[in-house]
């Protein structure tokens, strides 16, 4: 959200130490200074009157015309400070008004929060406290809009997507997906926040080749979190993505419990528009009060007894604890392949939860060079692993459609040998060639009329014939 900052300070070297200092603030968008109560009045009745007059929408738009925050200085005149505050509330009461004041005491904190202000910065000027209650006034802006009948779509923050990735035992692909799900929501073109809450063993800098001496810990004992701060413990990756690492030193994770945490993630909801986190295999504090707090949560296993046994442990822990319910969990089966006995639906009724239609191949030869690399962002277009991963994000909507789609078309395109051209080679015919003892061309393939569907009847006669199982790797991807 940008926010439009009008400042009204009468000397002119504070005016200038005013402006160069928002200049610096992220998504702010700072108007000259006025010089006086008098052209600060005029400049908001005529930002409202101009945009508001004519349209049937009238007090709706003269309400978003209206800048975000007002700051206004003690020495401002001929109207004193807080008389011009309480004129600026009565009057435009959608407007955050912060007074910039060399007596920041409690007397003069309670006479100003009386006349309407929503903040105080003391002098001289310090980065951190102007860009706190910038954003904390900003953000009350937006909500009181949304009541006045302003734009639904600006509502305050916290406004980012929170999706949490949990494994269900070490080893399931945790890190893995996480990261591609945050690469494929920013090729989306939305700003990514990958957080990596696995504290004592986390490995998203492994997985993407960075080395940054900033980790989580470095936030965990601030009680406010501002954006300068916030914008030193990240690492900007060359992919766009911004990075919260987890520690190298795995006993410091310890110093990040849920209040930390849900800090940490409120000033990154408020800063970005997907906030991806890895919460690893192992629940402490800081990760629960992330799985608790997620629009998303995604539990990843692999189809084996182990662990969808853990799976199971995993959501009987959160439901014990009120962490999050198994309904509202989304479990994604990773490394499935045509031979597993356990299925996605068994997947499912073992553990409660729901399962996401998108299933991960087993495809580890097309990851070994990334992982080894450190460079999992090289992944090739062309890989079913990668394929999978950004049409999960697809599903969970990340992505738009059109580029999951895309995503999968370009498997389609490229030569491949689907479950039914593998029957007929089998057979004995040639690839392409349309003769041999399969099935005459024009025919359909695979089971014989009205022997239902490949995941039906015929599940048992063909695993027992040593056939294929009832899961083709190809289904998502083929045609038909």
């Amino acid at each position: 959200m940008t926010i439009r900052i009008l400042p009204a300070v009468g000397d002119p070297d504070a005016a200038r130490t005013v402006s160069a200092l928002l200049s610096q603030l992220p998504d702010a968008e700072p108007a000259p200074a006025v010089a006086d109560s008098t052209a600060l009045v005029d400049a908001l009745a005529a930002a409202a009157q101009g945009a508001g007059a004519p349209s049937p929408a009238g007090p709706a738009a003269a309400v978003e015309a209206l800048p975000e925050v007002v700051l206004v200085h003690e020495r401002i005149g001929p109207t004193p400070a807080l008389e011009l505050i309480r004129e600026v509330a009565l009057r435009f009461p959608a407007v955050g008004v912060v007074l910039i004041t060399a007596d920041a005491g409690p007397a003069l904190f309670s006479a100003a929060m009386d006349a309407g202000a929503r903040g105080i910065v003391g002098l001289p000027l310090g980065y951190d406290e102007l860009a706190a209650r910038v954003q904390a006034a900003a953000q009350w802006s937006a909500g009181v809009r949304v009541h006045l009948g302003g734009n639904p779509d600006a509502a305050p923050g916290p406004i980012g997507t929170l999706v949490t990735v949990t494994g269900a035992k070490g080893g399931v692909g945790t890190t893995v997906t996480a990261v591609h799900l945050a690469l494929a929501a920013r090729a989306a073109g939305r700003s990514v926040a990958l957080v990596d809450l696995d504290l004592q063993s986390g490995d998203v800098a492994s997985y993407l080749d960075v080395q940054f001496r900033r980790s989580v810990v470095d936030l965990a004992g601030i009680s406010d979190i501002s954006v300068r701060v916030l914008q030193d413990a990240v690492h900007d990756h060359h992919t766009g993505l911004g990075l919260l690492l987890a520690p190298e030193e795995g006993e410091r994770g310890e110093e990040v419990d849920d209040r930390a945490a849900r800090q940490i993630i409120g000033a990154l909801r408020s800063r970005y528009e997907v906030v991806l986190v890895d919460c690893g295999s192992q629940m402490q504090s800081a990760n629960a009060a992330a799985v608790e707090l997620a629009d998303v949560a995604l539990l990843v296993t692999t189809p084996d007894v182990v662990a969808v046994r853990a799976a199971k442990r995993q959501v009987r822990l959160w439901d014990r604890l009120q962490i999050r319910k198994a309904e509202e969990t989304t479990t994604v089966v990773n490394r499935l392949t045509r031979n597993t006995e356990i299925q996605p639906p068994l997947v499912a009724k073992a553990t409660g939860t729901q399962v996401a239609r998108t299933h991960v191949p087993a495809a580890f030869k097309e990851l070994q060079p990334c992982v080894d690399a450190g460079r999992m962002q090289d992944l090739d277009g062309r890989s079913t692993v990668k394929q999978a991963l950004w049409a999960l994000a697809g599903e969970l909507g990340l992505v738009d459609a059109p580029a999951a789609r895309q995503g999968r078309g370009s498997h389609r395109a490229r030569p491949s040998l689907t479950g039914r051209r593998r029957k007929a080679i089998a057979a004995g015919a040639a690839p392409g060639s349309g003769t041999g003892p399969g099935p005459a061309p024009g025919a359909v393939p695979g089971p014989a009329a009205g022997s239902g569907s490949r995941f039906g009847a015929r599940r048992g006669s063909a695993a027992a014939a040593g056939g294929p199982g009832p899961f083709d790797p190809a289904g998502p991807y083929e045609e038909g």
